[in-house]
């Protein structure tokens, strides 16, 4: 078992058994984890290493999520969200969903080549385009890798469709690239606010901006003319659940049009590494907040079932449910359905140089 790791979310590194893959040993700046004079866990160092896909754009036919095509720049997160549902695809590289995600980073700089092609395909049918659906756009490497930046380029070009889900300020500095698309009606953005308690916010997202930083940024997103809401995902009873009112009125304050939530969610290695959060931090409710979960997920950590994976379920759920729409209508929130202009695509007409 992995130490605690200083200014990391997961306390664990355990290698997931699901796929049986051959361990591997680990080399460079990861092998020199060593133990420094005073016996503290040494800090782990963010790698990352460069990923060459094929193709950019994930389809999907899920029901219950507003779109069919999303893009994910980088794989794994620095912001180190403990209840990640994203954190079991690292088991798929032979990498721990723990620590290894957070820290074991993929870019993808063809990314942008490989859209320009994928928009440029005849008979391409245009519909908006999600970043942020997996691993966040706006987490630190970005300020490097510039890669979300490079795409939004592209769909700026083309009047792509587009919509952004994100823990971080750092949008705002794509406001250039933004507020010309929202004027067309081509874009919509979701900060994602957890908590307002910046001690307990820094414990469940060690390495995402503080609260107040992503509620400022939705003001300056409102500020350019860009549709704006305010996701609280996800909601995790006798930790944050509380809070839906206070978080619903600061959306509100911050200009928001909207807001959604998600009750927490637990795929796979992702309920251990919970519970071995909550035993490390809130030892005392621990057993509360897992039986409120499988109270709201049909007796277990998760419920996979379209529909329901989204909402939860029972009385529980239902309790958040009405709690959330009670608040929204109390401020103004949701009153209408925001619906993105497919009407004035183009495709990119060549190979061009990336906007930065």
């Amino acid at each position: 078992m992995a130490r605690i790791r200083p200014v990391r979310g997961a306390t664990l590194n355990h290698a997931s058994a699901r796929f049986a893959l051959p361990r591997t040993e680990p080399d460079g700046d990861w092998a020199d984890a060593r133990e420094d004079l005073d016996g503290a866990p040494p800090p782990v160092r963010t790698m990352v290493t460069v990923e060459h896909p094929r193709t950019i754009i994930s389809r999907n036919a899920s029901p219950d999520i507003g779109f069919d095509r999303s893009i994910n720049p980088y794989r794994g997160c620095e912001h180190g969200c403990i209840y990640c549902f994203a954190r079991p695809t690292h088991a798929y590289l032979d990498l721990s969903p723990g620590v290894d995600f957070e820290s074991r980073l993929f870019a993808k700089p063809d990314a942008p080549d490989l859209l320009r092609a994928e928009l440029a395909k005849p008979g391409y049918a245009v519909a908006p385009i999600a970043l942020g659906t997996n691993t966040d756009p706006y987490q630190p490497i970005e300020a490097e890798w510039r890669i979300t930046r490079a795409l939004i380029a592209i769909l700026a070009e083309t009047n792509h469709p587009l919509t952004i889900t994100t823990k971080s300020d750092r949008v705002v500095r794509d406001l250039d690239l933004l507020v010309p698309m929202a004027e067309k009606g081509l874009v919509s953005v979701a900060i994602s606010v957890t908590s307002l308690d910046r001690q307990l916010a820094a414990t469940l997202e060690p390495r995402a901006p503080t609260p107040e930083r992503r509620l400022a940024a939705v003001r300056r997103l409102v500020d350019g003319g860009i549709p704006t809401h305010v996701a609280i995902a996800p909601v995790i009873p006798a930790i944050t659940d509380h809070e839906i009112e206070h978080l619903v009125e600061r959306a509100a304050q911050a200009g928001a049009r909207g807001c959604f939530f998600i009750p927490v969610r637990l795929p796979h290695e992702v309920a251990p590494l919970f519970r071995a959060w909550l035993d490390t931090h809130f030892p005392d409710r621990a057993a509360k907040v897992m039986a409120t979960i499988a109270a709201m997920r049909g007796g277990r950590d998760n419920d996979p079932a379209f529909f329901t994976r989204m909402r939860g379920s029972g009385p529980w759920a239902e309790l958040l449910q009405t709690r959330f729409r009670i608040a929204c209508r109390r401020h103004g929130l949701n009153r209408e359905r925001l619906s993105l202009r497919t009407d004035l695509f183009r495709p990119p007409t060549g190979p061009q140089g990336e906007l930065f």
